[in-house]
C-alpha cells in the first residue's frame, strides 16, 4: 500500500506542477484575446491604475472556467508524455499496474476541478460578468484623455470639431488652430481661426479651456435658410481670447441597468431557470394574444364562396356581392382611390405585424440564449474531465514530452472543439438546430473520442502505427508487398537441386489441375460469394510448398536464380473467396447493395490476379527447372 501512495503522490506532484503553468499560461492568452477586443476602450482615456486592475481582475474570474480544459488537456499530455518518454510509465505497467489505476489519483483531481469549474460558472463568474459589463459601458461613456493630432479634425469634445497644424510637445502650443463651434447647431456654426493657442484642463475636469492669440472669429447673425439669399455675418478680430468648454473627462460608474442584469451571461442556474419560466409564459402570452386579435379580425367574417364572389353574413340574412362587378361599376377615380386606399391598408397590416414579428423574435432569441447558458455552465464543466481523458491516454501514446508536439495536438484538439460547440450552439440560438442537440454536440462528439484513446492506450495498442492503417488499405485495394530476397553472405548447406526440381514439377501439376478445376476469369456467383467462409486450402496448400521451395532456394549462390525467387507471388488464400472469415458479415455485406457490389467487383479482380499468379508460378517453376538443368550440365 506504501508504494501505491508514494506512486500516487508522485503522479499528482508531477501533473500539479505542470497544470498550474500551462494554467496561467493559458488564462493569459485568453485575457490578451479578450483585451483585444476592448483594446479601443482602454487606450487613451486617462483611466486610473484602480479601474485597470479592476478590469483584469474581473475578466481574469470570467475566463477561468474557458481556461481551465485546455490547461488539463495540456498539462495531462505532458505528464504522460515525459512518463513515456522516460519510461517511467513503461515501468508502471511492468509492476502489473494498469493505465486506469495509474490515473484513478489524476482522475479524482479532475473531478473535483470540475465541480470547481462549475462553482465558477455558477457563483462568481455571474457576479464577476455583472461588474465587467458595468465597468465596459462606463468605460465607453468615458471621454477619451484629451490628445489633439496635428494635421487632423479632431472630434472628441462634443460639439466642437478642431484641426491643429501644428503641435509643440514640450510646451503644449498649437499654432495654425482652426476651431468649428456647432454646439448651437450647424446652422449657427462659429467659426475661429488662431494662429497659436493653448489648450488646458481644470483642476475638477470638467471643463477645457481654450487660450487663443492672433485670430479671428466669424459668426451667422440669423439662422441660415434655403430661402435666403444674403446671410449677414460678424467678423471678429482678437490679439487674445479664452474659451471655456464643458468636458466630462473623468471616469465614472454608472448605476446599475437593466440591460445588463438581464444578461444571460450575468445570472446562475436558479435565475436562468426563472427567466426561461417568465420568457416562456410571455412568449405563450404574445402568441394567444395575436391568435385571439386575428380571430376577431373583421376580414375573419368574410366567406369566399366562389371565385370573384364574397359572402357577407349580416344577422341571419346572406348577402353574396359579386366584387368584379362591383369595381366595374366604379368610375376611374374611383378606382384609383379603391386601390390607393386597399393598398396603403395592406401596407400598414404588414408593417404592423412585421414589428410584431420582430417582438416575438426578440422574445425566442433571449429564451433561447438563456437556455444555451443554462447547458453551458453543465457541458464546459464536464469538458474538463473530458479533455483530461482524451490528453491522458494521448500523451501515453505519443510518448513525447515537453512544449512541443503536445501543444500542437492540444491547440488541434482544443479548436476542433471550439469549431464544433460554437457552431452548433450558434445554431442553436438561432433555433435551426434542438437545443440540447446543439450545446451538447462538441461533448457527443469528443467523449467517444477520449474513451477510444483511454481503451486503445489501457490495451497498449499502437493508435499511431502507421504499418496497421496501411496494412488495412492494402487489405481493403488488394495491395500486396513483393519479395526482396537477396545474396546470403554466409551459406551452411547448399540447396538439393534435384531434389527441387522434382518438387517444381508437383507444384506446376497442382496450379495446372486448380486452373482447370476453377474458371477464375469468369464472373463468380453472388450468392456463393456471400454464402462462403474461410480460406481456401488448395490455395494454402500450394502456398505451403511454394514458400518451402522459395526458403531452400534462398541458399543459392546463383545470382539467376535469386531473381527468379522475387518473381513468385505471394499468395492470398481468401481474398478471391469472400469479404471476410465471418459468414454473418459475408451476408450482411451481400445484403447491403452498394458494399456487396463493391466486394463483389474486388473479389472478381482477385480471382482474375490468382489465375495470372498461379500461371506465373507455372513459368517460374519452368524457368528455374531449366536453370537448374544448365548448372548440372556444366558440371
Amino acid at each position: 500500500m506504501l508504494r501505491i501512495k508514494k506512486l500516487d503522490l508522485f503522479i499528482l506532484k508531477s501533473f500539479l506542477l505542470l497544470f498550474a503553468g500551462t494554467f496561467f499560461i493559458c488564462l493569459f492568452i485568453f485575457m490578451m484575446q479578450f483585451l483585444w477586443r476592448y483594446v479601443d476602450e482602454l487606450v487613451g482615456k486617462g483611466l486610473e491604475m484602480s479601474v485597470l486592475v479592476q478590469f483584469f481582475y474581473y475578466s481574469g474570474l470570467t475566463l477561468i472556467p474557458l481556461s481551465m480544459p485546455l490547461a488539463i488537456l495540456l498539462a495531462a499530455l505532458i505528464t504522460f508524455g515525459n512518463f513515456g518518454e522516460r519510461f517511467e510509465l513503461l515501468s508502471m505497467k511492468a509492476a502489473g499496474i494498469p493505465l486506469l489505476r495509474i490515473i484513478r489519483p489524476l482522475v479524482i483531481f479532475c473531478v473535483f476541478l470540475s465541480c470547481m469549474s462549475f462553482y465558477f460558472q455558477n457563483v462568481v463568474a455571474p457576479q464577476a460578468q455583472s461588474k465587467l459589463w458595468h465597468l465596459l459601458v462606463s468605460m465607453k461613456q468615458t471621454s477619451p484623455e484629451l490628445d489633439i493630432p496635428e494635421s487632423v479634425f479632431y472630434d472628441e469634445i462634443d460639439g466642437y470639431n478642431i484641426y491643429v497644424k501644428q503641435k509643440d510637445r514640450e510646451t503644449g502650443i498649437m499654432k495654425d488652430v482652426l476651431i468649428y463651434n456647432f454646439s448651437e447647431g450647424f446652422e449657427n456654426a462659429h467659426i475661429i481661426w488662431a494662429a497659436e493657442g493653448k489648450m488646458e484642463m481644470t483642476a475638477d475636469k470638467q471643463h477645457l479651456q481654450l487660450h487663443l492669440y492672433n485670430g479671428e472669429q466669424f459668426e451667422n447673425l440669423k439662422s441660415q435658410t434655403i430661402a435666403a439669399q444674403n446671410v449677414p455675418y460678424r467678423r471678429e478680430t482678437f490679439r487674445e481670447k479664452h474659451i471655456i468648454i464643458e468636458f466630462d473627462g473623468g471616469f465614472s460608474m454608472i448605476d446599475n441597468t437593466e440591460v445588463i442584469t438581464n444578461r444571460h451571461d450575468s445570472k446562475n442556474m436558479a435565475a436562468i431557470s426563472q427567466t426561461i419560466d417568465s420568457l416562456s409564459y410571455r412568449a405563450d402570452s404574445i402568441g394567444r394574444s395575436y391568435y385571439r386579435e386575428v380571430s376577431r379580425n373583421t376580414y375573419a367574417d368574410n366567406i369566399i364562396t366562389h371565385k370573384d364572389s364574397l359572402k357577407l353574413n349580416s344577422g341571419n340574412v346572406a348577402t353574396v356581392i359579386n366584387i368584379d362587378s362591383l369595381f366595374d361599376s366604379y368610375t376611374i377615380a374611383e378606382k384609383e382611390r379603391a386601390i390607393s386606399h386597399a393598398s396603403e391598408r395592406m401596407n400598414s397590416t404588414a408593417n404592423d405585424w412585421k414589428v410584431r414579428s420582430l417582438q416575438v423574435k426578440d422574445t425566442d432569441s433571449n429564451l433561447r440564449k438563456h437556455q444555451a447558458a443554462w447547458h453551458q455552465k453543465i457541458t464546459l464543466s464536464l469538458s474538463c474531465l473530458m479533455f483530461f481523458f482524451i490528453g491522458a491516454p494521448l500523451g501515453a501514446i505519443i510518448r513525447k514530452g515537453g512544449l512541443g508536439l503536445p501543444v500542437v495536438i492540444s491547440v488541434i484538439i482544443f479548436v476542433l472543439y471550439y469549431i464544433i460547440d460554437s457552431g452548433a450552439t450558434r445554431l442553436a440560438k438561432s433555433g435551426e438546430m434542438n437545443m440540447i442537440l446543439g450545446v451538447w454536440m462538441s461533448t457527443l462528439v469528443l467523449t467517444p473520442i477520449g474513451i477510444f484513446f483511454t481503451y486503445k492506450s489501457n490495451k497498449d495498442s499502437a493508435v499511431f502505427n502507421p504499418d496497421a492503417y496501411l496494412n488495412v488499405f492494402r487489405w481493403l485495394f488488394g495491395l500486396r508487398p513483393s519479395r526482396h530476397l537477396i545474396k546470403k553472405e554466409v551459406i551452411i548447406e547448399d540447396p538439393n537441386y534435384p531434389n527441387i526440381s522434382h518438387r517444381l514439377d508437383g507444384l506446376t501439376g497442382q496450379c495446372q489441375d486448380y486452373l482447370g478445376k476453377h474458371r477464375l476469369t469468369s464472373a463468380p456467383n453472388y450468392y456463393k460469394v456471400f454464402t462462403n467462409h474461410g480460406h481456401d486450402d488448395a490455395i494454402a496448400e500450394l502456398s505451403k510448398q511454394m514458400e518451402q521451395v522459395i526458403e531452400e532456394l534462398s541458399n543459392s549462390k546463383d545470382g539467376v536464380l535469386l531473381n527468379y525467387l522475387n518473381n513468385y507471388p505471394i499468395l492470398s488464400t481468401s481474398a478471391h473467396k469472400s469479404p471476410s472469415d465471418k459468414q454473418g458479415l459475408n451476408i450482411l455485406a451481400g445484403l447491403v447493395v452498394p458494399v456487396g457490389i463493391f466486394f463483389y467487383i474486388r473479389i472478381w479482380l482477385f480471382s482474375k490476379r490468382l489465375d495470372k499468379d498461379l500461371k506465373k508460378i507455372i513459368r517460374n517453376n519452368q524457368e528455374i527447372q531449366q536453370t537448374i538443368k544448365e548448372k548440372s550440365l556444366d558440371k
